[in-house]
C-alpha cells in the first residue's frame, strides 16, 4: 500500500504512553496525549476553512512545539508542508508564498507585521493561522490556541495515499529557492534505506506501531531552524517514531543555551548544521569544561554543509560516547554519503563513504573511475524526489536518467578514491574559475578555517582583468584576533595549491550564514566585489595601481 505518515501518527499515538513527552521547549513540556487531541483538532480545522487534499501550508515561524504539531495535522488532513526562511525579506517571503501556491499560512505572532504588509497581494490564500505571544492575534487570523482547543480530538475517518507531498524549499543560496517535492512514502522510504544497513527495521505498519509501543522513539535535540531541512528532517524522525523533540527557545542560535539545554532535558540524539553551528557548541563547551552534563548523548547528525575534523575533535574531547554522523546530501538528494566519526578513530573532512545508490560521473555522463583523480558530479539514485514545483526547466537539469535509472544530481562535485570513497570538492554552482583552473571555494574555506585566527570563511570570484575570477575570501575573525593578511595566505598554502590561495582576505562585515547555517555566497560576492572595488578606487585617486 505504500506509507503515509498521516497514518503513522494515527497508529503509534494510542499505544503511546499519553503523559509521555512529545516536545519541550523551555519550560514547556506538550505530553503525546496532548498533541494527539491538539493536532487532530487543528487538521479538522484546517479543512473546515476550506482547504483541500493537496493544499499547500506555509510554516512562517521559530523553533517550536507547534512546528512539528502542525506538520502533524497536515499530515493526517492530506495537507503540503512548505517552509519559510524567517530571515527572509517581505519581497523574499512573498515568492515563496506565491511560488508554493500557498492556501494557508500560520506564522508566529512575531512575524504579524508581515503577513499583514504582504496580505493584499496574498490572494490564494483561504486562512491566516497565528501563533499567539499571548496576547491578542490579528483580527484577519484564526488563534492557533482555540483551534487545537475546540473539538474532541478524535482521528480523522480520511483515506490517504502514500503520493501525499512534504515540500522543502531550497535555501536559494546561488539562486532562487526551489521547492522540493517529496512524497510520504519515498522520503519514509529514504529514512529506511540507512537504517536498514543497521539491522531489521519495521516494514509495515503493523510492525511500526508494535516498535512504538515496545521502544518508542528517543529524545533529540535539532539544533538549527525547523525550516531547514535537517533540523525538520530530524525532528520529524523521532515524532513519527513516538520520540521527543526538544527545541531551543532563543531566537538565534547560542551554543550556550545549548549546552544548558541538553544538561536539563537528557537529548540522546542532536542535529547540527557542520561548523556554523557546532563551532559556538564547542566554545562554549570550553569555556566551561566540566560544567554540563552531556553524557545522555550518543549520535550527533550534521548535514547541508562541511563539518571540519577539527570541531568534531573538540566536540568529542567533551562527549567521547558520541558517534559523529556527517551525511553529505541536500534537500533533492538525501543521503548521498555518510561518515562517522569516533573518539576512536578520526575521519578526514569531507571524506564520505557511499552506497549503491550513489554513482559519480563525468561531464559526458561516464561513471568516474576510483582513483583516477578526475573530478566528478555525484548522482543518487532512487529514491528520490518528483522535482521542483512549478519549474519543469530545473527539474530536467537536477533529475536525469542515465542508463536508465533516474539520478538526482544537485551540481556537487567530488573525486573518487581507491577504496570507492569520495571527497567532496564543492558545489559547481559556485565554482570559480581562476586562469583556467577550476577552484571549489568549499576547499579553500575548509582551509581557512583550520587557521586559529579565522572563527568563519567563505570564498568567492570577483572580476578580475589577469585571473578572469580571483579567488577572495571573506573572513569571520575569532574573538580577540586581527587579520594578518600574509599570515593567512601562507597557511592556506600549505596545504592547497598556489593557484587556490586567495588573492585577498576581507573581514566581513556581517554573518557570512543564513540562520539554517548554509552559507550566503550572494552576500559574501556582493561584499567582496564593492571591497575590492573601493581599493582600486582608492588606489587611483593616490596615482597607485
Amino acid at each position: 500500500m505504500g506509507w503515509n505518515f498521516g497514518d503513522i501518527l494515527d497508529g503509534i499515538e494510542p499505544v503511546l504512553a499519553p503523559d509521555r513527552p512529545a516536545f519541550i521547549h523551555g519550560s514547556r513540556v506538550i505530553t503525546w496525549g496532548e498533541t494527539s487531541r491538539r493536532s487532530n483538532n487543528l487538521a479538522r480545522a484546517l479543512l473546515a476553512a476550506g482547504a483541500a487534499t493537496g493544499d499547500k501550508v506555509a510554516f512562517y515561524m521559530r523553533n517550536r512545539p507547534e512546528y512539528v504539531e502542525t506538520v502533524a495535522a497536515c499530515y493526517k488532513a492530506r495537507l503540503t508542508h512548505v517552509n519559510i526562511n524567517y530571515r527572509y525579506t517581505p519581497d523574499e517571503v512573498l515568492y515563496i508564498f506565491d511560488n508554493s501556491d500557498a492556501a494557508v499560512v500560520v506564522y508566529g505572532a512575531e512575524f504579524r507585521a508581515t503577513v499583514a504588509q504582504l496580505r493584499p497581494r496574498l490572494t490564494k490564500v483561504k486562512l491566516f493561522v497565528e501563533v499567539p505571544d499571548g496576547g491578542r492575534v490579528a483580527d484577519f487570523a484564526a488563534n492557533y490556541d482555540e483551534l487545537i482547543a475546540a473539538g474532541d480530538g478524535a482521528p480523522l475517518a480520511i483515506a490517504r495515499s502514500p503520493d501525499d507531498l512534504l515540500f522543502i524549499y531550497t535555501g536559494g543560496t546561488t539562486g532562487m529557492p526551489k521547492g522540493v517535492m517529496w512524497t510520504h512514502h519515498d522520503l519514509r522510504e529514504m529514512g529506511l534505506w540507512s537504517a536498514r544497513k543497521l539491522g531489521p527495521v519495521p516494514e509495515t505498519l503493523e510492525q511500526t506501531i508494535e516498535a512504538a509501543r515496545q521502544a518508542p522513539g528517543g529524545r533529540t535535540l535539532p539544533a538549527p531552524p525547523l525550516m531547514h531541512g535537517t533540523g525538520l528532517l530530524t525532528a520529524l524522525a523521532a515524532h513519527t517514531a513516538g520520540g521527543c523533540v526538544v527545541t531551543l527557545t532563543g531566537a538565534s542560535f547560542d551554543g550556550v543555551e545549548m549546552a544548558e539545554t541538553i544538561d536539563r532535558h537528557r537529548p540522546d540524539s542532536l542535529s547540527l548544521v557542520g561548523d556554523a553551528f557546532g563551532r559556538p557548541l564547542l566554545h562554549a563547551l570550553d569555556a566551561a569544561p566540566g560544567r554540563y552534563d552531556l553524557s545522555s548523548v550518543v549520535g550527533i547528525i550534521s548535514s547541508g554543509v562541511m563539518w571540519s575534523v577539527e570541531v568534531k575533535r573538540g566536540l568529542l574531547r567533551h562527549m567521547p560516547q558520541a558517534a559523529m554522523s556527517d551525511s553529505f546530501g541536500s534537500s533533492e538528494a538525501i543521503g548521498m554519503g555518510m561518515s562517522v566519526m569516533t573518539a576512536d578513530g578520526e575521519v578526514p573532512t569531507a571524506k564520505f563513504m557511499v552506497d549503491e545508490r550513489c554513482r559519480v560521473f563525468d561531464e559526458a555522463d561516464r561513471p568516474v573511475q576510483p582513483g583516477s583523480g578526475v573530478a566528478g558530479m555525484v548522482a543518487v539514485g532512487p529514491p528520490n524526489p518528483l522535482g521542483y514545483y512549478n519549474d519543469e526547466a530545473k527539474t530536467a537539469r537536477t533529475f536525469r536518467t542515465i542508463g536508465g535509472v533516474r539520478y538526482s544530481l544537485p551540481g556537487d562535485f567530488c573525486t573518487v578514491e581507491a577504496d570507492g570513497s569520495i571527497t567532496l570538492l564543492g558545489r559547481g554552482s559556485v565554482c570559480i574559475n581562476t586562469a583556467g583552473e577550476k577552484v571549489f571555494p568549499e576547499e579553500v574555506e575548509e582551509a581557512l578555517k583550520t587557521h586559529p585566527a579565522i572563527e568563519d570563511a567563505l570564498v568567492v570570484g570577483v572580476p578580475d582583468e589577469t585571473w578572469g575570477q580571483a579567488v577572495t575570501a571573506v573572513i569571520e575573525l575569532a574573538p580577540g584576533e586581527a587579520l594578518d593578511e600574509d599570515a593567512v595566505r601562507r597557511h592556506v598554502r600549505q596545504s592547497l595549491a598556489g593557484y587556490k590561495t586567495p588573492k585577498r582576505v576581507l573581514v566581513a562585515a556581517r554573518p557570512l550564514r543564513a540562520a539554517n547555517g548554509k552559507a550566503d555566497y550572494k552576500t559574501a560576492a556582493d561584499f567582496a566585489r564593492a571591497q575590492v572595488a573601493a581599493a582600486e578606487s582608492g588606489q587611483l585617486r593616490h596615482g597607485r595601481t
